[in-house]
């Protein structure tokens, strides 16, 4: 799967010791760059702006102090959303039944790019999608990028989970 981002061994425990998962840390453009963390709760409820500010608040406190980005840089924590990226093996096991966009680094039966639905994962890491009724079995260490499709069926089962919550 995704390379590690290289602060990651130093903000993921942090951030666990906090009750929030790491889903995805990224460093965007050159010049002025933003660390994107996007955090995920760990009891499953909807991350709420007071989530990403305690995060944030943490995270400025280690990279103050650690300083391990030498230049001027903007942090930026937030949900992963709806159409979430997939980053772990439990996401293809949590989320599955939805739609899937899949790039891989290597062809997986002379493609490198699946559109379809989850299936889950099988007991040898691979995960399945099924694609116009054709099932691919994609070696999770060969994606290179995932993420949920914002479907109606994910905006409905999003707004019946918040209707469970009031």
């Amino acid at each position: 799967m995704q390379q590690k981002h290289p602060l990651q061994d130093l903000l993921e425990p942090v951030i666990s010791g906090l009750n929030y998962e790491v889903v995805r840390i990224l460093t965007i453009g050159q010049k002025n760059p933003t660390l994107q963390i996007m955090i995920d709760r760990l009891d499953g409820k909807d991350i709420t702006v007071d989530d990403c500010a305690t995060v944030s608040r943490a995270v400025s406190a280690v990279l103050d102090e650690k300083d391990p980005i030498k230049d001027q840089y903007s942090l930026e924590v937030s949900s992963p959303g709806l159409d979430r990226p997939l980053t772990k093996l439990e996401h293809f096991k949590r989320f599955s039944g939805n739609e899937a966009r899949i790039e891989t680094s290597v062809e997986v039966e002379k493609r490198k790019r699946f559109k379809g639905c989850l299936k889950g994962v099988d007991d040898q890491n691979r995960v399945h999608i099924d694609m116009d009724g054709t099932d691919y079995a994609i070696a999770f260490d060969d994606i290179s990028k995932a993420k949920l499709i914002l479907t109606d069926e994910l905006l409905q089962a999003a707004a019946e989970a918040q209707a469970i919550e009031l």
